[in-house]
């Protein structure tokens, strides 16, 4: 396939797709997307059930597990490969499962913040084109798409019409910079990529300007799936760019490792439980050389003892953590979807949630509502006066009635909306016959609202309102007058406040038309002081994240003394304000360091907030942004969880991995709570599976090497894994101690290793007291049935002490919750499973009367062990 557009016109491009500038008709459209399908890529369309088995195989410990159970099998351990199979089968099946449920949850939650596109669409021939909100998936081709600042390109496109429009095409050719897009009667003759300035192509985004486009292909017909699926030479020439933007990433000059199809920066996640899995990888491939060379140098064993080595390995591995992964990070989302309106969109970004303790944010449409309100009118001295506030509503009101004003100025709504609730009256006091109105001109920075009074015949009144500097140009004051009233409105504005001045001029009423040559000789009134409105819930929202050791560092283009007021109003300590002019020039290491102890930062461009989040990152922070704007991009891809509102831009939304869906911000609180019970869950099974495990592994190996035979069958040893996996699915659905909620949830796999490496130890020491129990209870030696006694003894002992680690390490959840019942139904499979036919089909005997007492001495000390190691260790 070749990428050469074809060269037509725009007109005949509509001619050839049976389209027009009007839009296709619903009938049409309905009927296209029926023959063409939805406008998804390909690596969005839901897996068949047979797929999702094959690729729970890539999970790196089931890939372990199957090739042990091949390296059983040639050996002829049909046996052991035949339980480890199942084990396979069964972590296949349930991970194949919570995927198929996690999947339908966040298509569900997908659907409630589904990126949407803006057609042009009819429903007659004869019926006028109506733009319409439809989701990006319903666009077909022949579609007219329009497009304006932070729009997603929703597929391929050819330009009818643009006003001053760039893009963003960084996820398709890992340029930073913003390309100039713009119709033309001929393609241009530039290369087969992604130069072409009058394409717009999937995957991209509207930076700046507007535009209008024909819809030209969807799906896996646009470019965007063919260079990431496809093959030719457009393909290699967007991998080498999104090369050369990883390598930046890594630099810092890209704010995020990942775009569509690329690959992602590292996060929390990636750094933990990945982390801990390849290193348990690790100590699993080495075990089975490491047991089959120690018994062949200390008891002359050769191959017959590999299916025991196999067993071994097995039994170090936590078989279910795909599977609790899966489950508990699917079901905290699809929780808080339901109760609080988050929408999660990458699950693992759930687990970062509960390990974030630095959130970054931008103030304007995060803090605060950018929404202006009145703060002060004063007058002259500065003392509050209502009159200045009359004043200034009036020409707000006639300056918006009188010029025809298209939409008004949020300075004029919030003046508006303080007269109506501050005087008496409201609107209704500003009683004036309109005259004539200069609205506000960005070059002289005023606007004019000419009124008569009604106890003032024969003369009119110019009510002037704008800029400080630009009224008190055009008032009559002495130079010692000016300097007071610049000092005050200086005061105001390093306050934080937008500063406004009004003044008035009286003139002989005339009919002739009032022109910006009027606005002299004007008498001083007063100034009006305007804040941004702080988010409803914003205070409440940063004490509850203080209050979850959570740092908040405020990230904002704004004037510094504006960030530094919504902080205070907020309960945020601004501290000393920096802004970007200080730092830009700093190295990292300096820049790290100011970031620790700065709260504000101010002035910062886009690519300056995605550094600070950068460089906390490599501090070790784990970060959150919250923005929800076009230049909040860079920041939301640099932190380890990107967070935006559901009103902010379409791709600030996309870029998230959370949304916001309520407009309450304590909901992101929630979600940190939600993150950090998710991540229990996995931390918890982790610490509670692997130090078992590892006690068990120690055992084996240590009565591998002592006794004359081995200490466990590998069949009995895989059929105690398979009861054990099943026991632990209930941390998936387990309570959480409410002491994990009040931190950062971090899961350091150094920390891990000590946890399993201390438990494990106590665990093996308990092993190790009941082979010596067994020694000397059933007289084990060299015959087969004391030796199958051995055996028997020790796989109970092991049941008992899963399960008692299973709720000892539970601490300050007491009996609540599925957990404590596996564990009753595993120490119930422990001491009856020997007694059945399977127990005596896995080579199993009775035990004497005299060992359960014994062996029960071993588990309460076990259990005091545990107990005292415990409140230790938290």
């Amino acid at each position: 396939m070749t990428w050469a557009p074809e060269r037509r016109t725009p007109l005949q491009v509509l001619r050839a797709l049976e389209s027009g500038p009007r839009g296709l008709l619903e009938s049409e459209a309905d009927a296209r997307l029926a023959r063409d399908g939805e406008n998804v890529p390909p690596t969005r369309r839901t897996p068949s059930w047979p797929l999702r088995l094959v690729r729970s195989l890539r999970d790196p410990f089931t890939a372990v597990l199957a090739s042990l159970a091949v390296v059983s099998a040639l050996v002829a351990a049909w046996g052991t490969a035949a339980v480890i199979a199942v084990l396979v089968a069964v972590s296949c099946v349930l991970r194949a499962a919570g995927e198929y449920r996690a999947d339908r949850s966040a298509a569900g939650l997908r659907e409630l913040v589904a990126t949407t596109a803006t057609v042009v669409r009819r429903a007659g021939p004869d019926a006028d084109p109506v733009p319409r909100e439809i989701p990006v998936d319903q666009v077909v081709v022949g579609d007219v798409v329009r497009l304006g600042p932070g729009d997603l390109v929703p597929a391929d496109l050819r330009l009818l019409r643009a006003t001053g429009l760039t893009m963003h095409q960084a996820a398709l050719t890992g340029e930073s910079a913003p390309v100039r897009k713009h119709p033309a009667d001929e393609p241009s003759p530039a290369g087969s990529g992604f130069d072409h300035p009058e394409l717009c192509f999937q995957g991209s985004s509207v930076a700046c300007g507007s535009g209008t486009g024909v819809v030209i292909a969807t799906g896996a017909d646009t470019r965007f799936a063919a260079a990431y699926g496809g093959d030719g030479a457009v393909q290699g020439a967007v991998r080498r760019s999104l090369r050369g933007s990883v390598r930046r990433s890594a630099r810092g000059e890209a704010a995020r490792g990942k775009v569509r199809g690329g690959d992602r920066r590292t996060t929390a996640f990636d750094r933990s439980v990945y982390g801990i899995s390849w290193i348990l990888i690790r100590f699993m491939l080495l075990t089975p050389p490491l047991v089959l060379m120690a018994n062949a140098a200390l008891r002359g064993r050769g191959l017959e003892t590999l299916p025991f080595a196999v067993a071994v390995a097995v039994g170090l591995t936590p078989e279910m953590l795909p599977v609790i992964v899966t489950t508990a990070l699917a079901r905290g989302a699809t929780a808080l979807a339901r109760t609080h309106e988050v929408i999660v969109k990458r699950l693992p970004a759930l687990h970062d949630l509960g390990a974030v303790d630095v959130v970054c944010v931008d103030k304007t449409g995060t803090l605060t509502q950018d929404r202006p309100v009145l703060d002060c009118a004063l007058d002259a001295s500065g003392a509050e006066d209502p009159d200045v506030l009359r004043w200034a509503a009036a020409n707000s009101l006639w300056t918006l009635q009188l010029a025809e004003v298209p939409a008004a100025d949020a300075l004029d709504e919030a003046l508006l909306d303080a007269a109506e609730q501050r005087l008496p009256g409201g609107l209704d006091a500003l009683e004036h016959d309109p005259v004539a109105a200069l609205p506000f001109d960005p070059v002289r920075r005023l606007s004019t609202a000419v009124v008569r009074t009604p106890d003032r015949l024969g003369s009119h009144t110019l009510i002037v309102k704008g800029a400080v500097e630009e009224v008190l140009d055009r008032c009559a004051l002495g130079a010692g007058e000016r300097s007071r009233i610049t000092a005050l409105a200086a005061a105001r504005a390093d306050d934080g406040l937008r500063v406004l001045a009004v003044a008035l001029g009286e003139r002989p009423a005339r009919t002739r038309a009032y022109t910006t040559a009027d606005e002299r000789g004007l008498t001083f009134v007063g100034l009006v002081g305007l804040r941004d409105a702080t988010a409803e819930t914003a205070a409440a929202a940063l004490t509850a994240l203080a209050r979850s050791g959570v740092e908040v560092k405020v990230l904002t283009g704004d004037h510094p003394g504006t960030a530094a007021r919504a902080c205070r109003e907020l309960g945020l300590a601004p501290g000393e304000v920096v802004t970007a002019d200080e730092f830009d020039g700093l190295p990292d290491a300096a820049l790290s360091d100011l970031a620790a102890r700065t709260t504000v930062f101010a002035r910062c461009a886009p690519e300056q907030k995605a550094r600070i989040v950068r460089v906390l990152r490599e501090r070790g922070h784990v970060t959150g942004f919250l923005g929800d704007g076009v230049n909040d991009l860079p920041a939301l891809r640099a932190s380890d969880v990107g967070i935006c509102p559901r009103d902010a831009v379409d791709v600030a939304r996309e870029a998230a991995d959370v949304v916001l869906a309520a407009k309450d911000l304590t909901s992101l609180d929630h979600a940190i709570a939600a993150g950090r019970r998710a991540g229990g869950t996995i931390a918890g099974y982790l610490r509670i599976t692997l130090s078992s495990n590892f006690g068990n592994v120690i055992a084996m190996l240590t009565a591998g090497l002592l006794l004359p035979f081995l200490p466990m069958l590998p069949a009995q040893v895989l059929v105690q894994n398979l009861c054990s996996d099943a026991a632990q699915l209930a941390f998936a659905y387990d309570c959480q101690d409410p002491a994990t909620l009040r931190r950062p949830l971090r899961l350091r796999p150094r920390e891990v290793l000590r946890f399993v490496t201390g438990f494990g130890l106590l665990n093996a020491a308990a092993d190790l007291a009941t082979f010596a129990v067994l020694a000397w209870a059933v007289r084990a030696g060299s015959d087969a049935e004391g030796q199958a006694s051995f055996h028997t003894g020790w796989f109970t002992e092991n049941l008992l002490t899963q399960a008692l680690v299973m709720v000892l390490l539970r601490a300050g959840r007491g009996a609540r919750g599925p957990v404590p019942v596996a564990a009753g139904g595993l120490a119930a499979a422990g001491l009856l499973l020997p007694l059945t036919p399977v127990g005596v089909g896995l080579g199993m005997a009775p035990l004497p009367g005299v060992y359960y007492p014994l062996v029960g001495v071993v588990l309460g000390l076990y259990a005091g062990g545990l107990a005292w190691c415990g409140r230790n260790h938290r």
